[in-house]
C-alpha cells in the first residue's frame, strides 16, 4: 500500500484485487496533477498556447520536468488556462467549485473519486476492478463520504447535468468519444471540464476530440510526464449521437462464425477488426457436442463462446469479463447469431467470481498482458486459477497467447498437464486438462 499526498489529505490506496506482491501504484503523476489544479488554479498549471501535445521541449518531459514554453508564450498561457473551462468555476480562493454535480471518468484506481469524495463525486467507469477498487480505498479513506459517492458504469444513464467533468483519459480513442457523446447534453457553459493523462497518452487526435464534441480546447504545460486538458463548453453547439456500438462482418475461413456480423460497443480490443490471434483460436476450437457448459472468459466482443455456441447449440455459454462494454457487445453479438434456444448468460465479474466451483466443462481464454501501461502476467495468472477452480474434473482450459509469454510453464505447474493444440510464428494454443 503506498501512500497518496493529496490536497485533501493523505490516502492508503491499493489497486484490486489488493496483492501484496504488486508493486504497482493505485495513482500516478496524471491523478496528482488534476487534484491539484482543482484545489488551486493558481498552483503552476498553466495552459500551453500552442495546444499540441508533442511540443513538451522535447528533452524535459523525458527527466518528468516541467518544460516552459519560449517567449512570451509563458506569459500568455495564464489566460488561456483561463479562457479554457476555467471561466465560471472558481471559488474567491482561486480552486474549482466543486459545490455542484462533479463527474469523474475513468478514474483507473479510484484515487480522484476516492480524493473527492467530500464532494459526493458521481465516478463512471467501464472497469468492474476499477469500481472495486474504488469502493475500497472510499471505505479505507474516507467511511463517512463513501455513501454520498455514486459508482455508475458506462452503459448506466449519465448524470443530466454535470458542473464540474474530470476525466482521466483513456487508452482507447473510441471509449473516450463514447463517453464525451454520452456526457455532452449534461454539460453546460459554466461547466469546468478537465482532463488528465500522462503525455504518452494526449495526442493532437486526443484533443480533436474535446474540441469537437465540447468546445474550445487547449493543453497545460507537462509535468512529471503528466498533462492537462481545459475545454471550454461552446454555446449552442450542435450534439451528435455517438457512432458506437459498431458492427463488421467477420471474414471467411475461421469455423462456425465465418461470415456473422459481431456488435463491439467502444473501448473494447480490436473493436474495428478481428485480431489476429483470435483468428487463429477461432481456426483451431475443440469440436464437443451434448449439453456442455462452456466460459468464454475475458470475452471481448462475444466472438469466441458465440462460435462454440453455433457449433454446438446444446451447449450452454457463460460469457465474463471485467468490462462493462465487453459484456454489452458479448450479448450483442450473441443474441444476432446464436439459435434462440441456446442458453447463455453474461457476467461482469473479477475473472470468475460468483461462479460454482466444478461447473464447466470447457473455459476458452485469450488473456491480457497489459494493465494499462504496465505489461504484467499477473492478471494471466489470476485467470488460470479461476479456471481451474471452475473446470469439473476432466474438464480442458484452451489458451491462446504469444509464444513468447510463456504460459505452458505456468499451467503445467499449476494444472500438472498441459499440450500444445497448434502453433505459429506468433502465437500458440494451450490445452490443460484438469485432473
Amino acid at each position: 500500500m503506498i501512500r497518496f499526498t493529496t490536497p485533501w489529505g493523505d490516502l492508503d490506496l491499493t489497486r484490486f484485487p489488493q496483492d501484496p506482491r504488486d508493486q504497482l501504484r493505485a495513482w500516478d503523476a496524471a491523478d496528482a496533477y488534476a487534484l491539484r489544479h482543482l484545489a488551486d488554479t493558481r498552483a503552476d498549471t498553466r495552459a500551453d498556447a500552442r495546444a499540441d501535445p508533442r511540443a513538451d521541449a522535447r528533452g524535459d518531459t523525458r527527466t518528468g520536468q516541467r518544460a516552459d514554453p519560449p517567449g512570451d508564450a509563458r506569459a500568455g498561457s495564464r489566460s488561456a488556462a483561463q479562457a479554457a473551462g476555467a471561466a465560471g468555476g472558481r471559488t474567491a480562493a482561486g480552486s474549482v467549485d466543486l459545490s455542484g454535480t462533479v463527474v469523474v471518468v475513468g478514474d483507473r484506481w479510484g484515487a480522484l473519486t476516492t480524493a473527492l469524495a467530500a464532494h459526493r463525486p458521481t465516478q463512471i467507469s467501464d472497469s468492474f476492478l476499477a469500481q472495486e477498487a474504488t469502493r475500497a480505498n472510499l471505505l479505507r479513506n474516507a467511511p463517512e463520504e463513501a455513501d454520498g459517492v455514486r459508482l455508475l458504469s458506462t452503459r448506466d444513464t449519465p448524470p443530466d447535468r454535470v458542473d464540474v467533468l474530470l476525466i482521466r483519459v483513456p487508452k482507447s480513442l473510441a471509449l473516450l468519444e463514447d463517453q464525451l457523446h454520452r456526457l455532452a447534453p449534461a454539460v453546460h457553459e459554466g461547466t469546468v471540464v478537465v482532463g488528465t493523462g500522462m503525455t504518452t497518452e494526449i495526442h493532437t487526435s486526443t484533443l480533436n476530440l474535446f474540441e469537437r464534441i465540447l468546445g474550445p480546447t487547449r493543453t497545460s504545460l507537462a509535468e512529471k510526464k503528466a498533462r492537462l486538458i481545459f475545454c471550454a463548453p461552446a454555446a449552442g453547439r450542435t450534439r451528435t449521437a455517438s457512432p458506437w456500438p459498431i458492427t463488421y462482418a467477420l471474414p471467411d475461413g475461421i469455423g462456425a462464425v465465418s461470415g456473422r456480423t459481431v456488435t463491439n460497443h467502444a473501448g473494447i480490443f480490436c473493436a474495428e477488426r478481428l485480431d489476429i490471434g483470435t483468428r487463429f483460436l477461432l481456426q483451431h476450437l475443440p469440436v464437443r457436442h451434448g449439453p456442455d457448459r462452456v466460459v468464454d472468459l475475458g470475452c471481448g466482443n462475444g466472438v469466441v463462446g458465440t462460435a462454440a455456441a453455433l457449433a454446438n447449440p446444446e451447449s450452454a455459454v457463460l460469457f465474463a469479463d471485467e468490462s462493462h462494454q465487453a459484456v454489452a457487445s458479448a450479448e450483442a453479438t450473441f443474441r444476432a447469431n446464436a439459435d434462440p434456444a441456446t442458453k447463455a448468460e453474461f457476467l461482469v465479474a473479477d475473472g470468475l467470481t460468483g461462479v460454482p466451483a466444478e461447473s464447466a466443462d470447457l473455459v476458452l481464454l485469450n488473456p491480457p498482458f497489459h494493465s494499462h501501461q504496465a505489461t504484467t502476467d499477473i492478471t494471466a495468472r489470476r485467470m488460470f486459477t479461476a479456471a481451474r477452480t471452475v473446470l469439473r474434473p476432466g474438464g480442458e482450459l484452451w489458451v491462446i497467447g504469444n509464444r513468447h509469454l510463456g504460459y505452458h510453464l505456468r499451467l503445467r505447474r499449476l494444472f500438472g498437464t498441459c499440450d500444445i493444440v497448434a502453433s505459429d510464428p506468433k502465437f500458440v494454443i494451450l490445452r490443460a486438462t484438469k485432473s
